[in-house]
């Protein structure tokens, strides 16, 4: 059998942490791969924040004799004692040899201070392989540490001449069930799921996963469907300056509080969470970056926004879009439907806001369109 090589290892490591894509916010995806003698002697991933990290999970499931192996995690084991244990200190106790980690934790508790401590013990370790890869499965984690406000994933809806609604506002429905359904697994891995009131008016939606866990489990790593039957809904939030969500709305037939962003406080009913005085003083509305920074205290890494054109544009406006995704459907609605972004007054084509593809899928007869700002 060939040998491997540190990448290999450190993508097995990868695979292993995307098998938490659904269940480990507010804690990152990690996984872990031990490797002794040129074998794998253990693997494991982190599965549920309050469970133990990857690298006791690995060391756990280790059928072998730990002491001299090769630790590979994608990311810096922790220092400090959280719902668990600090994770360095369990791999000095177990006599490793090196540790190859993928990226340094944003973590102000971490942040480079469990590599230090590995090193102090006298175990060699190698940071920076993939780090690109583990990057992108934390996304919100990373962006949460380091900017202190989620990730914000976008998704819309469009015809092919780029509509979202007729001029009536009906838009059921514009996109295939495939699609649809893909939107699903979007909804399941965010912290957070955002929308506008007038969202709420037009189409009373219930903004929840509507996935099975079956739906959601990995095929490739065993029976994933009882953990992720025991991660809730993702927090909902709602941005309503003038808070006129009814108090009847279906997003309240859900676990929980539901979130609404407001100029005025008082309770709607005892399933609502007024947060208010987040108003902009310029504009007297919402202030979005006000909305994320109190997710972000809340410990919500990932926001997926599903609304309408006024919130994709405020979006838009204050520079708070991260990725957009969008449907196509091969139809038009013609030019009196409604737009993807209301925004007006370009007069420039330099002052375009530009984005870049960074994936085009096929989604039953629709396309997926994946895209970051072109910044």
């Amino acid at each position: 059998m060939p040998r491997l090589t540190d990448q290999q290892y450190m993508a097995l490591a990868i695979d292993l942490a995307g098998n938490g894509l659904y269940t480990t916010e507010p804690n990152p995806r990690v996984g872990c791969v031990l490797v002794k003698d040129e074998q794998i002697i253990g693997k494991g991933w982190h599965q549920f924040a309050g469970r133990p990290h990857a690298e006791i999970e690995a060391l756990n499931h280790c059928d072998a004799e730990v002491r001299g192996a090769t630790a590979y995690v994608t990311l810096e084991p922790c220092s400090f004692h959280g719902r668990t244990p600090p994770c360095c200190d369990a791999l000095i106790e177990a006599g490793l040899a090196r540790v190859v980690v993928a990226v340094a934790d944003p973590n102000p508790l971490v942040a480079g201070t469990g590599i230090a401590r590995l090193r102090d013990a006298g175990i060699e370790v190698d940071v920076g392989l993939m780090a690109d890869e583990s990057i992108a499965l934390n996304c919100g984690f990373f962006a949460r540490m380091i900017r202190g406000r989620p990730y914000v994933r976008l998704k819309m809806a469009a015809s092919l001449d780029g509509r979202t609604a007729l001029s009536t506002g009906n838009s059921s429905w514009i996109t295939s069930e495939e699609a649809r359904q893909d939107v699903q697994h979007w909804r399941a891995r965010a912290g957070c799921i955002l929308t506008g009131v007038g969202t709420v008016l037009a189409d009373d939606p219930r903004m929840t996963v509507r996935l099975s866990p079956q739906q959601l489990a990995n095929p490739g790593f065993g029976n994933l469907s009882g953990l992720i039957m025991q991660k809730p809904q993702p927090v909902l939030a709602v941005v309503d300056s003038d808070l006129r969500t009814p108090r009847n709305a279906k997003i309240f037939d859900r676990e929980g509080s539901v979130l609404i962003y407001s100029n005025k406080n008082k309770m709607l009913n005892d399933k609502s969470e007024v947060v208010y005085h987040l108003s902009s003083s310029e504009s007297g509305m919402i202030s979005l970056d006000g909305v994320l920074r109190d997710l972000a205290s809340r410990e919500v890494n990932e926001v997926h926004v599903e609304g309408g054109a006024e919130l994709a544009a405020s979006l838009l406006r204050e520079d708070l879009i991260d990725e957009l995704i969008v449907y196509i459907a091969p139809n038009l609605l013609g030019a009196d439907a409604r737009a993807l972004f209301a925004f007006s007054g370009i007069e420039n084509m330099a002052d375009r806001p530009g984005f870049q593809f960074s994936d085009v899928t096929r989604i039953g007869p629709d396309l997926r369109l994946t895209l970051t700002p072109a910044r």
